[in-house]
């Protein structure tokens, strides 16, 4: 018997690739509910899909994959609980946010005649995206500053700077951190009032973070 898989019917090109292994069922990724999954081996979807007790709970779910990077829409301390396997599909579009921020830089440089050679960029959350970012600076000429804090925790802090020092010399900001809205490393509200008060130039912020 093959499994069942229920997809966000809205992912691309995935309709079907998965029909010669599995019985696959499509539906909108707000529509997939706690009946539709109740006999469900494994879903693939998107953001748009709360996975939690609500939807999970009396489910035979066995593996969860979301076609995005962030996971906040999968309460994983569940998933763990309920022995549910789950995967994101982190760096997925790493170059892709690398080349929107580089766009940014060159249209303000031609908007404002700004030559980014020796200016400082400052990245906060040097993952799959920060590190392409990196990379895109360096070929600017840019001086780099690199703000992760659980990075710094795991590799030394000689590589990072504190996000104050980021504030504080930096002639661009851009944003590449997960959303996380509790812990020791939440990023909720992360650039708020207290933020922009204290940043000591008029830096140009980019945030293609969540």
């Amino acid at each position: 018997m093959k499994p069942k898989i229920v997809i966000d019917k809205n992912i691309p090109f995935i309709q079907g690739v998965l029909e010669p292994f599995a019985s696959v069922v499509y539906c909108d990724g707000l529509e997939i509910s706690s009946e539709l999954v109740r006999d469900a081996d494994a879903l693939i979807i998107r953001t748009r899909t709360k996975c939690d007790a609500a939807l999970l709970q009396h489910s035979s779910v066995k593996f969860i994959a979301t076609a995005t990077i962030g996971f906040n829409h999968i309460d994983t301390e569940f998933c763990a609980k309920k022995g549910i396997f789950w995967s994101s599909a982190a760096g997925c579009n790493a170059v892709a946010v690398g080349q929107y921020v580089a766009s940014a830089l060159s249209f303000l440089s031609e908007k404002n005649g700004v030559d980014w050679n020796e200016k400082t960029l400052g990245i906060v959350g040097v993952g799959h995206v920060g590190t392409e970012v990196e990379k895109i600076a360096h070929h600017l000429g840019m001086r780099v500053l690199r703000n992760d804090p659980p990075r710094a925790d795991r590799e030394g802090a000689a590589l990072f700077v504190d996000l104050a020092t980021i504030q504080h010399e930096s002639d661009v900001i851009t944003f590449h951190t997960p959303l996380t809205a509790t812990g020791v490393y939440a990023t909720k509200y992360l650039a708020d009032a207290e933020f922009f008060n204290n940043l000591a130039r008029r830096p140009v912020i980019i945030n293609s973070a969540r």
